[in-house]
């Protein structure tokens, strides 16, 4: 495996640009510094942007001859995309997970932040700016917090699981599906950011989730640790996610069993 960045030393610049580029932001912006994308819910702001440029051009330093995939930059440029499919290692960034929570002034949005080589994730850090805490991890070296390991939940029966079941970015079937499917479960509440669904899942709040657009800023980190806190997810259809798979439905549970009769009963 590849030679992978100092985390702490990715921690502190995640930590540093969020102080300076997002936070004197919230709860602070104007209305000519949100703007709209694809969608009415698909918000960029000027704290977007500059944590982008930041993290755009501190990261790679670490690593001589790596590359960013950021998500204001693929907005902007898709072709970004085919970095990801190179030879060189990239960094692949979300600089504001839940930019709609955050222009909204809502809690929930975090950095996201993978370490991608060869077609795979080979560390990620999530970080909550407003938490001051940042989950982070290599490939089989565990996910760590506060330098505390973390582990997700015990496995629970369908009836008793809680998580974050998306039904946005699928087919009209599904979507219909899916919904009368939740009821099956003990509950279930989504956040409008990965990355807080993330890190429910690593501290064993949530026992699942599942998602159906899989860009890599909202998805490689967190798949990458789960799976180091204990975690097992796939694609509905059993294969294995990689940060090169942009569609789909990816699914999270505590271990392959669960996982198993959660996927059949979503999606059987």
């Amino acid at each position: 495996m590849p030679a992978l960045p100092d985390p702490d030393r990715v921690a502190a610049i995640l930590q540093e640009v969020a102080e300076s580029e997002i936070l004197p932001y919230f709860r602070q912006l104007t209305a000519d510094q949100v703007r709209q994308k694809t969608r009415q819910d698909d918000l960029v702001t000027i704290a977007d942007e500059a944590a982008e440029r930041a993290l755009s051009r501190r990261l790679p330093a670490l690593v001589p001859g790596s590359l960013v995939v950021g998500e204001e930059a693929v907005a902007a440029d898709r072709g970004v995309l085919d970095r990801l499919f190179g030879d060189a290692p990239v960094w692949v960034i979300d600089p504001v997970d839940g930019t709609l929570n955050f222009a909204s002034g809502r809690p929930n949005f975090a950095v996201i932040v993978a370490y991608v080589s060869g077609g795979e994730t080979l560390a990620g850090w999530i970080h909550d700016p407003l938490g001051k805490r940042t989950a982070m991890g290599a490939k089989g070296e565990g996910a760590w917090m506060d330098g505390k390991r973390l582990r997700v939940a015990s496995p629970a029966p369908v009836g008793g699981m809680i998580g974050a079941v998306s039904t946005r970015f699928c087919d009209e079937a599904l979507s219909r599906r899916l919904k009368e499917r939740l009821q099956g479960l003990g509950r279930t509440a989504c956040l409008a950011s990965a990355a807080h669904e993330y890190l429910r899942l690593l501290d064993g709040s949530y026992h699942c989730s599942a998602y159906h657009r899989l860009m890599p800023w909202d998805h490689a980190a967190g798949v990458l640790l789960h799976a180091e806190a204990g975690g097992h997810a796939a694609l509905a259809d059993g294969t294995p996610y990689r940060p090169t798979r942009f569609g789909g439905s990816l699914l999270t549970a505590p271990d392959a069993e669960s996982w198993t009769r959660l996927r059949d009963h979503l999606f059987g």
